[in-house]
């Protein structure tokens, strides 16, 4: 018997008096309640003096499986300057399962791609700097796939019941300055990797992290379900006339049950976006520098398919100059070229969306937004195409202020009106002079508010 299931057993025999319960009562977390029952702890009073003795036991004799998890420690590489990306794979290759992976307290060069995929019950502990390197040949050559609209990632991370603690420093540079001068305002530009992204992952806590200057998104969550990523700071900005287009927050994929907490996110995009087949998604207590607030969307770019968008949740955050509080954005009912610029003629639904309690400040285009006018990039038109139906969308309550005229632009397909689009008290929001317009296209009942044009 081991010293850690002798501790094991003591702890189990020492608390009979309370149970600690937890009940799955909704999709984003768990309730959990300490339980009295009856037990008489005199019954248990001869094992805990066994379970006492085989403790000592093992203390006295020493132990060596103490700590049944295997420890990987990552080192950089001895001149600072080669690809740390070897020790790093090999790291997770050995502690796979059941492993503790501590990277030193340095600065990591990562010149290669990384898949370390396969995980369970893994802890990863960073509080050092993940350094991407700058070769922008390689990096669009040798990209992994996203296996969606034509995009790839630097770091493919996944598995079961993974724990990545940053502790507040943990960092992500993805020496984005590059990426924004070399692609100097081209959207999705080829081969411009996402930082990370979580695949194929269950069960699993991200916390404490920081991204800095993030090479295209920062994050992709794809087939993924439980996963809480808390705490985490994002921050993409250049420091020349180069826009930081695409750089996304998060997008996720075919992702349910997913949880943002606690976000500060600087970017020059959807500072987070849920897409295709994101289902039950909560975001909390977050605030969102620039970027364009949080999407639902794009969605319908694959001609024929059916994909949805549903039970998505953002409440208690605060916009400082995005251009919306949120929005919804769809492409047309008329495919024109093809992914990631490309696309459009999906087909599904976004639904039973909301967006409350929010502080919006120099918001610079509306607090809402509909689209599904997306299409193929300089291309117009077909704006009334789109089968794909948008319906109850809340947003409000809300209080701050819009840089705009505008409270709301809403346009909805002629071919897929939007019904249950409703706003909950708009009043506290100011606009530039009294106009307080809100516009709409193919909006069936309005709830709460009056369409001005």
């Amino acid at each position: 018997m081991t010293t850690r299931n002798v501790r094991r057993d003591l702890l189990n025999d020492l608390q009979p008096t309370y149970k600690y319960q937890c009940t799955h009562s909704s999709p984003y977390s768990s309730h959990c309640l300490f339980k009295r029952t009856s037990t008489n702890m005199l019954n248990y009073f001869p094992a805990v003096l066994l379970t006492m003795y085989f403790l000592l036991i093992a203390h006295a004799y020493g132990d060596s499986s103490s700590n049944t998890a295997r420890v990987c420690r990552v080192h950089a590489s001895a001149d600072g300057v080669s690809d740390d990306a070897p020790a790093i794979r090999k790291a997770f290759e050995d502690c796979q399962r059941d492993g503790h992976i501590i990277f030193d307290d340095t600065t990591f060069h990562i010149e290669s791609v990384l898949q370390t995929t396969g995980l369970h019950n893994v802890v990863i502990d960073l509080r050092s700097t993940l350094l991407w390197g700058t070769n922008i040949t390689y990096w669009r050559a040798n990209g992994l796939p996203l296996g969606y609209v034509n995009m790839t990632t630097a770091w493919m991370l996944g598995g079961n019941r993974i724990t990545f603690n940053g502790y507040g420093t943990g960092t992500f540079d993805g020496n984005g300055q590059i990426w924004y001068d070399f692609a100097n305002g081209v959207g999705n530009l080829a081969g411009r990797p996402i930082n990370l992204m979580i695949t194929n992952t269950t069960d699993s806590h991200f916390n404490n992290l920081r991204f800095v200057q993030s090479q295209f998104w920062t994050m992709a969550i794809k087939n993924a379900e439980d996963v809480l990523l808390d705490s985490i700071y994002i921050n993409s900005t250049s420091s020349t006339t180069a826009s930081t287009i695409n750089t996304d927050g998060v997008d996720t994929f075919y992702a349910n049950r997913i949880t943002f907490r606690n976000w500060t996110v600087t970017c020059g995009d959807d500072n987070i976006s849920t897409k295709a087949n994101s289902t039950n998604i909560l975001i909390q207590d977050s605030v969102f520098h620039a970027g364009r607030g949080i999407a639902i969307g794009s969605i319908g770019q694959y001609p024929g398919v059916y994909e949805r968008v549903e039970n998505v949740t953002a409440e208690r955050v605060t916009c400082f100059g995005s251009t919306y509080a949120a929005y919804v954005k769809t492409w047309t009912g008329i495919q024109q070229n093809f992914p990631p610029n490309g696309g459009g003629g999906g087909l599904g639904y976004a639904r039973n969306i909301t967006f409350r309690d929010f502080d919006v400040f120099n918001l610079t285009d509306s607090v809402a937004f509909i689209s599904q006018c997306t299409s193929y990039s300089g291309a117009t038109g077909g704006c009334d195409t789109s089968l794909f139906q948008i319906s109850d969308v809340t947003w409000g309550p809300m209080v701050g202020n819009v840089a705009s005229p505008t409270l709301a632009s809403l346009q909805c397909s002629g071919s897929a009106p939007c019904p249950g689009i409703r706003f909950v008290d708009f009043d506290a929001i100011g606009t530039i002079g009294h106009s307080r317009q809100i516009t709409c296209e193919n909006i069936v009942n309005p709830i709460g508010f009056n369409c001005t044009s």
